[in-house]
């Protein structure tokens, strides 16, 4: 494979120069970013080829890359402007022949900009959410505490009680908002950690329902096969799954709300990668249910149907789910609603 068609294949626009700074390869992708053809950008001087704004100088007159220590060996990444007004990231890599000797060849790369402008809207969006959920709880416990403070020998026991409760459910609030945060961070990290051990579905979900039952006034109907296979799933982060999808059925939903716990069903066609027989877990509201335009966005970052909430209940969701090797989808109920459908594995014959 020729040098071009190797700088052709990479995923990063690529500029090489010789020793003097005169341009001797340009990648396809590198050209169609600088507005020039590979061909006539050979054998010109750099300054040239990458025509870029951003700083009072063009980016070799800025940067230097051919003068200076001679232990330097880069030049770090930086955010420029294309001719287009695009933003690009622009970083080198020095080579020199001997050690501490003189620049002989220099590769730059150019990286679109829109990956680090999404990201930045991620943390942006992040930030506000963050910011929007905290203020609520903490306005609550400032303002209850301060009166308990300035008035607590003119209050009664049941209005510090109240005032007592208001605070911890405030607390609490802010509790699962940071422990949100802390999944999503792992999630997205790739160091979420799971202790997987053969689990009794049913009795878990059932937990789940008594739990979220306890504390509100919606009916939560349960029904379950008798004759579950054992599930392989990290038990705490199960029951965490179950209890956001019952607990969002019940916040949207209309009427009652039915969980049940089936037996996996069987592919029609196994095959040599099919495991063991797990479960399949389903929660289903009587609310509005969710558009199919938008159920592709569900379970991404700071998706609400109400604007209420993080929006990061879901998101967390679908990567607990996925972790296990199971999936998550929606759909719509039998009666109208929403149905959220997980998938959980069974265990393995060798711990069975």
């Amino acid at each position: 494979m020729t040098d071009q068609r190797l700088a052709d294949t990479l995923p990063d626009g690529v500029v090489v120069t010789d020793g003097d700074g005169v341009v001797t390869l340009v990648s396809s992708l590198a050209a169609r970013m600088l507005g020039t053809d590979p061909d006539d950008a050979r054998g010109r001087p750099l300054p040239e080829v990458v025509r870029l704004q951003g700083q009072a100088a063009d980016w070799a007159t800025h940067n230097r890359p051919f003068e200076g220590l001679r232990t330097r060996t880069g030049v770090p990444e930086q955010s420029w402007l294309l001719p287009d007004g695009t933003e690009v990231l622009v970083a080198a890599r020095l080579h020199r022949a001997e050690r501490l000797g003189p620049v002989t060849s220099m590769a730059i790369t150019l990286r679109s900009g829109r990956g680090r402008a999404r990201l930045d809207r991620e943390r942006s969006d992040l930030v506000a959410t963050v910011a929007h959920e905290l203020r609520s709880p903490l306005t609550g416990v400032k303002g209850f505490v301060q009166a308990l403070i300035n008035r607590w020998d003119k209050l009664n026991d049941d209005q510090k009680l109240l005032m007592l409760q208001t605070v911890n459910a405030d607390s609490d609030r802010l509790s699962r908002l940071i422990a949100e945060l802390l999944d999503v961070a792992r999630i997205d990290t790739g160091r979420l950690q799971l202790y997987p051990r053969p689990a009794d579905a049913g009795a878990l979900v059932s937990r789940v329902v008594d739990s979220v039952a306890a504390g509100t006034a919606t009916e939560i109907r349960l029904e379950q096969d008798a004759d579950l296979p054992p599930v392989m799933v990290d038990p705490d982060k199960f029951v965490q799954v179950v209890t956001n999808l019952v607990e969002n059925a019940v916040r949207h939903g209309d009427g009652v709300v039915r969980v049940s716990v089936t037996r996996q069903p069987v592919p029609a066609v196994p095959g040599p990668a099919d495991g063991p027989p797990g479960v399949q877990v389903t929660v289903a509201d009587e609310g509005e249910g969710i558009a199919r335009e938008l159920r592709r966005r569900v379970f991404t970052k700071f998706w609400t149907s109400t604007g209420g909430g993080s929006g990061l209940g879901l998101y967390i969701v679908n990567g607990l789910v996925r972790a296990h090797r199971g999936t998550v989808t929606v759909d719509d109920a039998p009666g109208g609603g929403a149905l959220l459908t997980s998938t959980w594995p069974g265990v393995p014959a060798e711990l069975g």
